[in-house]
């Protein structure tokens, strides 16, 4: 049950912020390997990457990538909130009954680096369908799938299984890092809330201003990985063109060298309007169903 109740927790975010993901996306992608004198700019920000999207394709490729964006939503934090939670209540995280750092870090990310395991297929169609776009706003290589099983097919059948896993050392880092960020973050404040006698007799404002509290953090520590992941995930095989990159660190470093910090960090602020949300509402929904679960359990 915890895992079921992790899991519906990250699908119902994704429904709110797969927006945001898909301008994430194509800023990441925007300029790839290329000086930012030496390239058009498609997106010149947020809003603008909206409108441009919304006037080129519709309103509804807003919503591109759902269908899997929600399957990885489900099996990511079905993982890692499920797991986590099991630690917690074992005690794993803990050191004569209060929050222990280094525990919670260790468990924590645990939790995403299997999650990062269990959910790269859906990221890997999802980042590709999110990608696709009207040849006036195209950047980075084109994939065209007619929805998400179609997606699934066609990797396995030009990619084979390993298709499924392009870019998962990325997406493992991503996730240790910004799982031990988001949930550490997460368990410290509420103590430190709590402590001080804010939000006592409110679960809701509890789990909510924890999770506001991690959303910074996360998004500051994960996005050069999160930019590393998007562009090997959509690559895609050698039979397509070219491979940029062989890896983690070689993508890391192309990028750097060739856009410099700035590489690193293009897509942050829809990054960041992507997690604070569905940091906030995983993690509230996540709180308030794992409360539900235990009353009932109870009585």
């Amino acid at each position: 049950m915890d895992f079921i109740i992790g899991g519906l927790a990250g699908a119902g975010a994704t429904i709110f912020t797969n927006p945001m993901d898909v301008v994430k996306t194509r800023l990441q992608l925007q300029g790839e390997l290329r000086a930012r004198s030496e390239h058009s700019t498609r997106y010149r920000g947020i809003f603008h990457a909206l409108y441009v999207i919304a006037k080129a394709d519709g309103a509804l490729a807003l919503q591109k990538g759902l269908a899997p964006a929600m399957l990885l939503g489900f099996s990511m934090n079905s993982v890692r909130l499920g797991m986590y939670h099991i630690a917690e209540v074992q005690g794993w995280t803990k050191i004569d009954g209060d929050v222990s750092l280094h525990k919670t870090l260790f468990w924590s990310s645990a939790s995403g680096v299997m999650s990062g395991l269990a959910a790269n297929p859906a990221s890997v169609v999802k980042t590709r369908m999110q990608a696709a776009a009207h040849p006036s706003i195209a950047v980075g290589r084109q994939h065209v799938y007619d929805g998400m099983m179609d997606g699934f097919a066609k990797i396995y059948k030009f990619e084979g299984l390993r298709g499924f896993f392009a870019g998962v050392n990325a997406t493992c880092m991503r996730l240790a890092i910004g799982s031990a960020a988001q949930l550490t973050t997460f368990s410290t404040a509420k103590e430190t809330l709590l402590h001080n006698g804010i939000c006592e007799r409110s679960p809701l404002g509890l789990a909510f201003a924890a999770s506001c509290l991690s959303g910074f953090m996360v998004a500051l520590a994960i996005c050069p990985f999160d930019v590393v992941a998007v562009r090997l995930y959509n690559q895609g095989s050698s039979s397509k063109g070219e491979v940029l990159y062989k890896g983690v660190i070689d993508c890391l470093t192309k990028t750097y060298k060739t856009e410099g910090l700035h590489g690193l960090y293009k897509g942050i602020g829809p990054l960041y309007l992507r997690i604070a949300p569905h940091t906030t509402l995983s993690l509230v929904i996540w709180d308030m169903l794992n409360i539900l679960f235990d009353n009932k359990r109870n009585s």
